[in-house]
C-alpha cells in the first residue's frame, strides 16, 4: 500500500516538474528531471523510478507519436482521452502493477493491431506533448517475426495474407513462396498479426528493446 501511495504521487508530480523544468534556460538530464521528482515525492530512489520506467518500456507499447518512456511519462496526465478515441480498441490503460505508469496508455498489440489512422484520432484527442503528430513511417511499435514453425507457406500450403494486408511497401516480401519480415521497414503495426488465418497467429509481436 506505501509502495502504492508513492507511485500515485511521482505520476502526479511528473508533469508538474517536467512543465517547471521546460521553462529553465539550462538543459536537464535525466537524472536532474528524477531529482526533483524525488525531491517533490521522497522515500524512493532514483534508481527505482528509472527501474520502472525502463521495464515498461521493455514490455509495453505505447500509442502513435510517444517519445522516449521519459518523456511520455512526464506529459502524460492520464486522462484517458486517447483510449475511447481509437476506433478499433487498440489502446487500453496501464494497472496499477505497471508503478509509475499506471494508468498511462498503451497499445494492445497482440490482440488488435494499430491501424496507423490517416488523422491519428489517439493523437488529436491528447492535449498535452504525450503523443505528437509523426509520419507513418517513422512509427516503430514492435519487432515482427514469423513463426515458420506455424506459418502456412512454410508447412507447404499458399497463404499470402500477411503481404496482402501490410499498408507498409517492402515491410512484407516474398522469398520464393514464404514471406519474410524486412525489420528496417516494417513498423510493427500488427495488422499482419491481426489478419492472420492461423490460430495462434504466425506472427510474434517483440519489444524493440
Amino acid at each position: 500500500m506505501e509502495i502504492s501511495k508513492k507511485t500515485e504521487k511521482i505520476s502526479a508530480c511528473l508533469k508538474k516538474i517536467k512543465m517547471t523544468i521546460t521553462n529553465e534556460n539550462e538543459p536537464q538530464s535525466r537524472r536532474h528531471f528524477f531529482s526533483k521528482v524525488l525531491k517533490k515525492t521522497g522515500g524512493i530512489t532514483i534508481n527505482e523510478v528509472e527501474r520502472q520506467a525502463e521495464k515498461v518500456a521493455r514490455r509495453y507499447v505505447r500509442p502513435p507519436g510517444a517519445s522516449t518512456e521519459f518523456d511520455f511519462l512526464s506529459h502524460c496526465t492520464r486522462c484517458g482521452e486517447c483510449i475511447p478515441a481509437c476506433p478499433h480498441g487498440t489502446i487500453f490503460p496501464l494497472g496499477a502493477h505497471t508503478g509509475v505508469a499506471v494508468n498511462t496508455p498503451a497499445l494492445d498489440l497482440i490482440n488488435k493491431a494499430c491501424h496507423l489512422c490517416d488523422d491519428f484520432p489517439c493523437i488529436a484527442a491528447c492535449e498535452t506533448d504525450a503523443l505528437n503528430l509523426i509520419l507513418k513511417e517513422d512509427l516503430k511499435f514492435a519487432k515482427v517475426e514469423i513463426n515458420t514453425s506455424t506459418c502456412l507457406p512454410y508447412l507447404g500450403p499458399e497463404c499470402g495474407v500477411c503481404i496482402s494486408v501490410c499498408p507498409v511497401p517492402g515491410a512484407i516480401t516474398v522469398n520464393l513462396t514464404t514471406p519474410e519480415i524486412d525489420q528496417k521497414i516494417c513498423i510493427g503495426c500488427a495488422i499482419c498479426r491481426e489478419a492472420c488465418m492461423v490460430s495462434p497467429s504466425a506472427i510474434n509481436m517483440l519489444p524493440n528493446m
